[in-house]
């Protein structure tokens, strides 16, 4: 009678063994082996010079050696809440938007929206996916914001859940589809307007062949999604169903819906003509979240608890943020950055010319490890590959292509990208559990666009 209880231990003893180590363990692991390399790797430093548009960049013939300074231990511990310093502005952005759509949704105006949506596509769910994706695609690709999946992934959660699809497609659809936008963007001006003035080519150009990377991207990431989703689809469990959601609304709560609508509008808005930052769209969706509450009714305790329940479910997110953006506080208090670049620009130039443009591929990708930032990126790195393209025979065109590539693809991949995994808490889903997701899309993203860089090379695209 006690085998079957000794062989149920016995599985829980071994489920137990194969847990994945939490992501703040990984983190601090990976701010320890940082510590270590600036004991190792040899201090050095570009010189900064001003751009033309004002924005400080690196002379790439400038890199010297420096004495060594090694992160001390009390150092490598100050780099956590250094990091959360720097990272505010994502960590202030993860809190508000949890706290916005708690509200929202405690008002009834999400559960209205989802209600009407859900039983229009009751009989048709997965044509949801791909109009949802190349929507969030079309706008990452134009405005350069996949910091828009924190905002997407509350508002379509509910509807997918109620439609028997799991929290990873979810996240999914709005980590992919931003992602795939921002990645082969047209316009995005954080890392194609960057590059490209820092190159010296003219802004916004070659548009074509980068629109015919985007419809390839895109389309491989909506059938990846979609195969998933259809493979994974069960009876809904963790929302009634599409027919019993709530599809009538008071006359409070319609005027309610219509003024988040706005708020919406609002939002591309201010993004695309005014170039808001975060810390701006933070105050934006705060009072996104306290009017449309106002008008249904609720009072001023509503509100804040409201609130206060949505700071907790994104605080594991928020406080990653931080915990990853030490990483780079470790790099540069070591002052290991530039020898890092210095290295990779090194052994990417003495490549064979038929894959120097891999190379760059793969480099652009290793270094989005320690600098999430695309236009960070572009500041540190164009500078380098730009004439380094020149000396291979590679159009700067080509080499810009290969830093959208190499930047975007992993931005959804490494746990150093703060407002990746602050979506992925919102959406309640575990890095380890998005890796099994992710990581094959992953390689079939990076197999496209190395051929399309490719033949970007063979056509001298420029």
């Amino acid at each position: 009678m006690s085998q079957p209880v000794l062989k149920e231990h016995s599985l829980k003893e071994v489920k137990k063994k194969r847990e994945f180590p939490h992501i703040y363990f990984m983190l601090a692991i990976i701010i320890g082996v940082m510590t270590i390399a600036t004991y190792l790797v040899p201090a050095g430093a570009y010189d900064r010079v001003q751009g033309e548009d004002g924005r400080e960049m690196i002379d790439p013939t400038s890199y010297a050696e420096l004495e060594s300074s090694p992160v001390s231990l009390l150092g490598m511990l100050k780099a956590v809440p250094q990091g959360m310093v720097e990272a505010a502005p994502v960590i202030f952005f993860t809190f508000v938007i949890g706290g916005v759509f708690v509200t929202l949704r405690s008002a009834g105006v999400i559960e209205l929206g989802v209600g009407k949506i859900a039983k229009s596509f009751s009989h048709k769910p997965k044509l949801l996916i791909p109009v949802f994706m190349f929507t969030f695609a079309l706008i990452a690709c134009f405005i350069g914001t996949p910091e828009l999946a924190i905002v997407y992934v509350p508002v379509i959660m509910p509807l997918m859940l109620s439609l028997g699809y799991d929290r990873v497609t979810a996240a999914a659809i709005a980590l992919c589809g931003t992602i795939a936008g921002f990645t082969a963007a047209l316009t995005n001006p954080f890392t194609v307007g960057t590059a490209q003035m820092v190159a010296g080519l003219p802004l916004y150009s070659g548009m074509i062949y980068r629109m015919v990377c985007f419809l390839i991207i895109i389309s491989i990431g909506m059938a990846y999604v979609m195969r998933y989703a259809e493979k994974n689809r069960t009876k809904p469990k963790e929302v009634i169903k599409p027919h019993a959601l709530k599809s009538s609304a008071t006359n409070r709560q319609k005027v309610a819906g219509i003024v988040t609508g706005l708020f919406f509008i609002g939002m591309i808005a201010g993004v695309i003509l005014y170039r808001w930052d975060m810390v701006t769209l933070g105050g934006y969706f705060i009072a996104m979240g306290i009017i449309p509450a106002l008008i249904v009714g609720m009072n001023s305790k509503e509100i804040a608890e409201s609130f206060n329940e949505g700071f907790r479910d994104v605080l594991v997110g928020a406080m990653v943020c931080g915990i990853a953006r030490g990483v780079a506080v470790v790099m540069n208090e070591g002052q290991i950055m530039d020898t890092i670049v210095y290295g990779i620009s090194t052994v990417i130039s003495h490549l064979p010319e038929s894959v120097t443009v891999i190379g760059m591929l793969i480099t652009q990708s290793v270094f989005n490890f320690f600098v999430p930032s695309g236009s960070g990126q572009a500041l540190i790195m164009i500078p380098i590959m730009a004439p380094l393209a020149d000396l291979v025979g590679i159009t700067r065109q080509t080499a810009i292509l290969a830093f959208q590539f190499g930047d975007g693809f992993s931005n959804i991949l490494f746990p150093t990208s703060g407002y990746f995994m602050a979506t992925l808490a919102i959406a309640g889903v575990g890095w380890n559990r998005w890796v099994k997701f992710i990581l094959p899309l992953f390689l079939l993203w990076m197999t496209a666009g190395a051929i399309l860089l490719v033949v970007a090379n063979l056509i001298g695209w420029s």
